[in-house]
């Protein structure tokens, strides 16, 4: 018997398919965001980037969807954006909005949405205690690097400010995600405890088949 025939066969990770229930989801977020990104916002700072309930949305998608739905939803979303929808804060639309100093914002958008939901099927996935701290801290995470991260280099690059003037720019907008981050987490964990197949099930299942 071949060295190759002894050694036990080795099964590769399955993973879950999206299906049409999957579509529908990523479409209904995208919708989701787009209708918050709508609602006017409050300018704030020197360059005017308006405070809007859309960081909210964002984080909503990841903690509900997981990684990769988030993703495909809030980056359709800036696809469509792109493309000529006027969904960006304030009506606005095009490519033209990656020379403003939101750009970095909404570059960071659909990272962040996926950082948050990858994060998120693992929380669900390890324990069912104190998921609602846990999401929080995990959209948080999320906000400050991702989000603010390049938020601040955008303020840079678009904005010409250095990077002190930049950062202090950004602060206005800390005190708002925490607040939207703590609604996100708890909007989160209730629809996971009405809805468990969204997220909770399908994390289990993929844990499930992996440890195989």
């Amino acid at each position: 018997m071949s060295s190759t025939e002894a050694a036990p066969a080795k099964r590769s990770p399955q993973r879950i398919r999206w299906t049409s229930t999957d579509i529908g989801l990523i479409a209904v977020f995208a919708a989701l965001v787009a209708v918050s990104a709508v609602v006017p916002g409050i300018p704030v700072g020197a360059l005017g980037v308006p405070i809007t309930i859309q960081t909210l949305a964002v984080m909503l998608t990841g903690l509900v969807l997981g990684g990769g739905r988030a993703f495909a939803a809030v980056g359709l979303y800036t696809l469509l954006g792109f493309a000529g929808l006027p969904i960006f804060s304030g009506g606005r639309s095009g490519l033209g909005i990656l020379a403003t100093p939101s750009a970095g914002y909404i570059i960071a958008f659909p990272l962040a949405a996926a950082a948050a939901g990858w994060l998120a099927a693992r929380i669900v996935r390890k324990t069912s205690k104190y998921r609602t701290v846990l999401l929080f801290a995990a959209a948080m995470l999320c906000s400050i690097v991702l989000i603010h991260g390049l938020g601040v280099v955008g303020f840079m690059v678009n904005g010409k400010f250095d990077f002190a003037k930049a950062f202090l720019a950004d602060l206005p907008y800390y005190p708002g995600d925490t607040i939207k981050n703590v609604l996100a987490a708890v909007i989160a964990v209730a629809l996971h405890k009405a809805f468990p197949d969204i997220l909770v099930r399908r994390a289990r299942r993929t844990n499930n088949t992996t440890s195989k």
